[in-house]
């Protein structure tokens, strides 16, 4: 293997996968890894960074690890970095996407401007390399769709369609994530040169 991908998410691992096609990446259960970072850094860098040097320390091997959420231009970047545990732990995804619903129809707020920030890190034990992506939308006026996860069915794209709406297909082309991963494609191959 050329490097360990530090997610057990098979939709994740497969995007990374045929766009870093190159490489031979595993998942952390391939490389039988059980350990489960604590994602408590302040930033999308600072978590997907500590994942990948946690995982390399462990495997010794070149290692990936993203972070990634939503950001409303309206709530100063809220929820960013908390996405997934603004509400805790336990929260559903319904439960967390309707809070974001609430607090537009309780704001007044105008602009629904959103992101979706993903940040992917590459660490091989002395060089860190960063990939960003960021797939600009807004938050939809209810959720819509049925092919997501976490706030897909409320972030609307250009063409009217929320994430959730788009096939896994159309979604890999568009994501943060993809994005992401392209962007740190590039700078592998400066790395490998």
């Amino acid at each position: 293997m050329d490097m360990i991908f530090a997610t057990n998410n098979v939709g994740k691992l497969k995007e990374v996968k045929e766009i870093l096609k190159e490489f031979e990446i595993v998942s952390l259960t391939e490389a039988g890894i059980e350990h489960e970072v604590e994602e408590d850094q302040d930033s999308f860098h600072g978590n997907a960074s500590k994942k990948a040097r946690e995982i390399y320390e462990i495997s010794k091997v070149p290692t990936v690890a993203d972070d990634s959420g939503l950001c409303i231009d309206s709530f100063d970047g809220w929820p960013g970095v908390y996405t997934a545990r603004f509400l805790g732990e336990k929260s559903t995804k319904e439960e967390r996407n309707q809070a974001i619903l609430d607090r537009f129809s309780t704001s007044k707020c105008q602009d629904r401007t959103a992101r979706v920030i993903c940040y992917l890190v590459y660490y091989d034990g002395e060089v860190e390399i960063v990939g960003i992506g960021e797939l600009v939308g807004k938050i939809a006026h209810q959720a819509r769709g049925k092919n997501g996860f976490g706030f897909d069915d409320i972030f609307e794209l250009e063409n009217g369609k929320t994430l959730a709406e788009l096939s896994s297909e159309e979604k890999n082309e568009v994501s943060a994530r993809y994005l992401a991963t392209l962007d740190l494609k590039q700078k592998l191959k400066v790395l490998r040169k």
